[in-house]
């Protein structure tokens, strides 16, 4: 069944209401498969308050109530098991339970604005795409608001400030070679066919992130402040201590990098797909002209500060490492040095090294020394081509921001 009424456009604010058009096109009753009875009957009781010609304050607030019951349950159900064993019907509930949350709490008018970007976000991070990603619309138009209405001695400007190389002075044995002005072809030709890395000069300087809207941390702060994002705790994945917290941006920028000598431990704003979250910040970046297949690129961002690490490993795709802030050692080894460098046995982890390469074992590993490799500081406005099945390790030597871009 359809509903045949109109969806309440009138419940929100008019900047609001533009990003809703989709709402219109909810259909109820929720009937979704594999889904229990009582969890579509809750989402259908949520779905018709938005249909509704009378709406008290209490009718949403009980839609409140009955969300984060689904949401409680949606998240138990997602955290029983693998992630990746998670039905996808059940991350759908999610961001539709999500959705009502968010938008009961902004047709009650005194709602907290940060409270709604969370609760946008956590859709957008645990759910699953819905209505042409309408919680990241929603999250983006509130988190303006915001921004708007912070004075400026509170949200800081974005400058371009000059900084000195802190790579001054490191010495590089064997490293990746460099070109300028390289041509599509010229690229393909001599390095991805030949599973070759390069460095690529001159090739993103013209993204608005390093002219008209330079990137530094104060930047990313201002555009996302409010954001919730998954931070990894720990120096690296490969640590017993690592795990993970949400938390926003501003949390993890006032923690782990303005006030990162208070920490004991180090915060890492790893392989996430914050444009995917955040659609405006894509604004400032563009896919690299390199790239052979842009209908299916996956892009992912790392921030933080320095003495973060990505232990060696490899990726079974193509990759365009972007640097945007600051700067990174890279150590490359090509496939072909696999035999030197002992995967773990570790299904989940069997494209990672054993060998600590801030430490390395020669006990215990006595091959890796025979490992040969490229190594490269990779600085702002440098893209670094990475070919498949290439072992890479990363150390930020700043506060540092890349992208990588597989395909």
């Amino acid at each position: 069944m359809t509903t045949n009424k109109n969806f309440r456009f009138d419940l929100f604010e008019s900047s609001i209401a533009v990003v809703l058009h989709d709402c219109s096109y909810i259909n109820l009753p929720f009937e979704l498969s594999g889904i229990n009875k009582d969890v579509n009957e809750l989402l259908t009781s949520c779905g018709n308050i938005f249909f509704q010609e009378n709406i008290s304050k209490t009718d949403l607030l009980q839609c409140i109530t009955h969300s984060k019951i689904v949401l409680d349950i949606t998240w138990e159900k997602m955290n029983t098991g693998h992630w990746k064993d998670v039905d996808a019907d059940w991350r759908y509930v999610y961001t539709l339970a999500s959705l009502f949350k968010v938008l009961c709490l902004l047709a009650v008018k005194e709602s907290n604005k940060i409270d709604i970007i969370k609760a946008c976000d956590m859709g957008l991070l645990m759910g699953a795409p819905l209505m042409k990603n309408i919680l990241s619309k929603i999250a983006s138009k509130i988190s303006l608001m915001l921004v708007n209405e912070k004075s400026q001695d509170v949200v800081s400007k974005a400058k371009k400030v000059k900084v000195s190389s802190v790579s001054e002075g490191l010495l590089l044995k064997y490293e990746v070679k460099e070109e300028k002005n390289l041509s599509q072809e010229e690229f393909l030709e001599n390095y991805l066919r030949k599973s070759c890395p390069v460095i690529l000069n001159d090739s993103i300087k013209n993204w608005p992130a390093f002219s008209s809207r330079p990137w530094s941390v104060d930047y990313v702060l201002e555009k996302a402040r409010y954001r919730t994002v998954p931070i990894e705790i720990g120096s690296k994945y490969t640590d017993d201590n690592w795990t993970q917290k949400l938390m926003t941006v501003e949390e993890f920028v006032e923690k782990y990098i303005k006030h990162k000598s208070q920490q004991k431990e180090i915060g890492y704003l790893a392989q996430h797909s914050l444009f995917d979250q955040i659609p405006e910040l894509f604004e400032d970046i563009e896919l690299p002209f390199y790239i052979t297949n842009k209908n299916d690129v996956d892009i992912s961002v790392y921030f933080g500060p320095g003495g973060t690490i990505s232990p060696l490993h490899f990726d079974p795709k193509f990759n365009l490492l972007a640097q945007v802030i600051g700067e990174k050692y890279i150590r490359l080894y090509s496939e072909d040095q696999t035999k030197y460098l002992y995967p773990r046995h570790n299904t989940w982890l069997s494209n990672t090294s054993q060998v600590d390469l801030d430490n390395p074992d020669l006990d215990s590993f006595p091959l890796f020394s025979q490992a040969t490799y490229q190594e490269c500081v990779l600085k702002p406005g440098q893209l670094l081509y990475i070919p498949p099945k290439c072992w890479h390790y990363v150390r930020s030597l700043s506060n540092s921001l890349s992208i990588s871009f597989w395909w």
